[in-house]
């Protein structure tokens, strides 16, 4: 039976177990599911070809031993076959494929494929999702098919667009504005149109990455406290809402603020996905009046991770990937060291406290295996007694060191700053990129930078005038960075001028330079320490 049938019988017990019952499991039952699906996985893709490509020979009869003999995997071990959609090179049979940025300025997109196991899988997890947004404890739900959902995702060929087609196989909620309009309109256009139709016929749930549901509800409150409405859009007002919407700006005249989206909408569930979720989560509870479930999905893996009533940390699926964990400190020993093998972990192996990357094995199919797929988070325990859980549950800290990401939209690496420092013709003697926070708590990137006898150069060439190049540059190679500011608004780059030589005196102390990307806290301090007083600054927009 479906979600729906369910619902209509009212099985709420029997919908609690089948969704959400991965909850109830013992750190011993955990890892029985994740190892017969991971002995049925090896199956499927070391007979495959793909897997052959990887294995070159070799064949692991056992868990421990494909963990032994198969490599830490990165996209570009995939991208011959998948690039070209060769599907009888797989473990299974696309049903379809799905599509995201590889790196801005160097390789345009990445291919994912995913079979049917894959994609009811995803399913499933998404209900969970859906539900436990709506929980406030464990058994409590709220969804019904007359529910609508306001349509803050990216649609197709991108993950996010699988969210209402898995959705809408177990149960009629609807999407303002419908998935099939909504993939012909731009992102204003549909965001508009989505919160013109909650208004008149209100709204249920909210789902979309943190960052960009911070900047919809913040227009979304602008157009709220906008004007009257012409007499045809009247008639398509439901009754209850036009009552709502004048009571919500009668209190706010009268509490001189603004209107906020919780003054009008009453949500049951709101989720969130993506990075930076920190970030934003504090405001979108102000503005709409519910804590954000965080949850987390990716074009590779699909949907592996979600909070719970709690929101205090992230369990993952059993059935979606086979997990394991590489500590944040084997990470940095691997960018610098790429031909290391170190040691991963499993989920009843991890400690509270330590931070991970996550390594994964796509599961019922899957094309990825030991796949990197970028991402760190910090186990925060073992069980919690609030959830009544006895598995992990996670955080997510942030991508790994050599990729900065910026509210979950572009993914800065080496190879993509050294592209635009080449095109800008700037004789460039050293620099560091770091991620860094503003006083309000938004992630920006702050590239430190030496330009040969800066000097004579900086009396034409300051900070604010080398940022404003970079970030033409960095618009012209990457779509990804040009959305964050026809979007979000936002114009992450500032730029720091540091003193000739800078960068030699500190590699003429420890016989290297610092690292290019994220360098620690004390190789940064060092850096700036050197040239305290020749700092020149940059401003952000």
């Amino acid at each position: 039976m479906t979600l729906q049938e369910k619902l209509e019988r009212q099985e709420y017990d029997a919908i609690w177990s089948q969704y959400c019952g991965f909850l109830d499991l013992s750190m011993e039952e955990y890892m029985a599911i994740q190892r017969r699906l991971m002995e049925e996985q090896m199956e499927l893709w070391c007979s495959s070809m793909l897997g052959q490509s990887i294995l070159k020979g070799k064949k692991p009869a056992t868990i421990d031993e494909f963990r032994r003999m198969v490599p830490l995997t990165s996209y570009e071990d995939y991208a011959d076959i998948l690039l070209r959609k060769n599907a009888s090179m797989l473990p299974d049979n696309p049903v379809i494929w799905i599509q995201t940025t590889w790196e801005g300025g160097r390789h345009p997109i990445k291919l994912a494929p995913y079979s049917r196991s894959m994609l009811d899988t995803f399913r499933d997890n998404v209900i969970a999702c859906l539900i436990l947004s709506t929980s406030r404890q464990k058994g409590s739900f709220s969804v019904d098919k007359t529910d609508k959902v306001l349509y803050g995702l990216a649609p197709l060929p991108y993950a996010t667009g699988l969210f209402p087609l898995a959705l809408n196989e177990a149960i009629d909620i609807r999407f303002l504005p419908a998935v099939k309009d909504a993939v012909n309109m731009s992102f204003s256009a549909r965001n508009k149109l989505g919160f013109k139709m909650a208004m008149q016929q209100d709204v249920e749930f909210f789902f979309g990455l943190g960052s960009v549901a911070y900047a919809v509800s913040q227009s979304l409150a602008e157009m709220g406290g906008k004007g009257s409405v012409n007499k045809a859009e009247l008639l398509k007002f439901r009754p209850d809402m036009l009552a709502r919407i004048l009571r919500a700006k009668h209190r706010c005249k009268k509490e001189g603020r603004p209107l906020r989206p919780k003054d009008l909408f009453h949500l049951k569930g709101f989720m969130v996905a993506g990075t930076d979720n920190r970030c934003y989560k504090d405001d979108l509870e102000e503005l709409w009046g519910v804590r954000p479930m965080e949850l987390f999905a990716g074009t590779e893996p699909s949907i592996i991770g979600t909070e719970t009533w709690t929101r205090n940390g992230m369990y993952f699926f059993p059935d979606t990937c086979f997990y394991e964990f590489l500590p944040l400190k084997d990470t940095i020993r691997l960018m610098e060291q790429p031909d290391l093998q170190p040691r991963t972990y499993l989920m009843d192996e991890v400690r509270p406290g330590e931070v991970y990357e996550i390594v994964l094995t796509v599961l019922k199919g899957g094309a990825f295996a030991r796949y990197r797929v970028g991402d760190t988070y910090r186990c925060v325990g073992l069980t919690s007694r609030e959830d009544g859980t006895s598995i992990p549950r996670f955080e997510y800290v942030d991508r790994v060191p050599d990729i900065i990401d910026i509210a979950g939209f572009t993914r800065i690496s080496e190879n993509g700053i050294q592209n635009v420092l080449a095109l800008s013709g700037l004789p460039v003697v050293g620099w560091v990129a770091v991620k860094e926070y503003t006083a309000n708590d938004r992630p920006y990137f702050h590239l430190y930078v030496e330009i040969e006898k800066a000097e004579f150069l900086n009396r034409a060439v300051n900070a604010q005038v080398l940022r404003d190049l970079l970030t033409t540059y960095f618009k012209y190679t990457d779509q990804d960075y040009r959305d964050l500011k026809k979007i979000l608004g936002m114009d992450p780059l500032e730029v720091t001028v540091l003193r000739n030589g800078t960068f030699a005196e500190y590699c003429a102390e420890h016989s290297r330079p610092p690292r290019h990307m994220n360098p620690d806290h004390c190789q940064l301090e060092e850096l700036l320490e050197r040239q305290r007083l020749g700092i020149e600054r940059g401003g952000r927009r």
